[in-house]
């Protein structure tokens, strides 16, 4: 067998193997997805409008966005989400900087749980809660309602509002501290 025959037939093999491995994993999954794609691809919130409004019972206390007399830092999370775990260390630094002077309320956008198989709840919400020391309030939304305004294809999604209720920030994925303490400090006096 001949250089250019052997490696036309590792090509063949390799993507063989590949095509293989795509259809067994969609045939056999081994357990529920868990990315961005189980999430509303695009709330109805547009960067530069006013912020659709909404309430939530937090963690700490009631949580109105039509009341609320500083801006305000939104956002929607799955438990589920590896992103939204390690986001918990940049949210709670912001938080311990921040919290005096902007609304912080983090809502609960999946309808799955924290293991991926069973269904969300409030008592899922107070473990991750737990599991990631989370200091800044959170709040389970069993209607995704939240979600549905908000989210913008991925988890987890982070939205700044300001005091007069226009979005200044919208974005989803994990991001840095530079980056949202840059955009609190835009939205303060």
């Amino acid at each position: 067998m001949n250089k250019r025959t052997l490696g036309v037939a590792s090509i063949v093999i390799v993507a063989l193997l590949i095509v293989g491995a795509i259809v067994w994993v969609r045939v056999h999954p081994s357990q529920p997805l868990q990315n961005a794609s189980q999430a509303p691809t695009i709330g109805k919130a547009v960067l530069g409008a006013t912020a659709p409004e909404f309430q939530a019972a937090t963690t700490g206390g009631p949580f109105d966005l039509a009341t609320a007399n500083k801006p305000v830092f939104l956002e929607v999370f799955a438990t589920w989400c590896p992103h939204c775990q390690r986001e918990t260390a940049v949210l709670n630094k912001l938080y311990a900087a921040y919290k005096n002077r902007v609304a912080f309320v983090a809502v609960s956008g999946s309808n799955t749980g924290m293991d991926g198989a069973t269904p969300a709840s409030e008592e899922d919400v107070l473990n991750f809660r737990t599991a990631f020391k989370v200091q800044y309030p959170l709040a389970y939304d069993g209607t995704l309602t939240v979600a549905n305004l908000y989210l913008q294809g991925g988890f987890p999604t982070i939205v700044v509002i300001d005091r007069h209720k226009k979005i200044t920030y919208l974005t989803s994925g994990e991001t840095p501290y530079g980056e949202l303490a840059s955009q609190l400090n835009k939205v303060l006096p």
